[in-house]
């Protein structure tokens, strides 16, 4: 199960936000997403968990998490949207 999570330090990295979710399973892969121009954090990343049920239970427990002073919003991730309200004219 692919998991979006939102509103973190800009200083965790992929290690941590990992670490975060391992107490509840297995964990495939953690990314935070970086800034392209500038190489920082953007506070948003997605885990990726191979059970289900353990997926369920870390975005249970994980949501509304404070960590660092900061509130995190875990919800199972949803597939991109082509068309994201952005206007592909050309």
């Amino acid at each position: 199960m692919n998991i979006f999570i939102s509103g973190f330090s800009l200083q965790m990295d992929s290690r941590q936000l990992e670490n975060l979710f391992t107490p509840f399973g297995s964990v495939t892969t953690s990314k935070v997403i970086m800034d392209k121009e500038t190489g920082r954090s953007r506070g948003f990343g997605f885990v990726e968990m191979p059970d289900a049920i353990a997926a369920t239970e870390a975005m249970s427990k994980l949501n509304g998490k404070v960590i660092e002073g900061k509130a995190l919003s875990v919800n199972e991730a949803r597939p991109k949207d082509n068309n994201s309200g952005r206007n592909n004219f050309r």
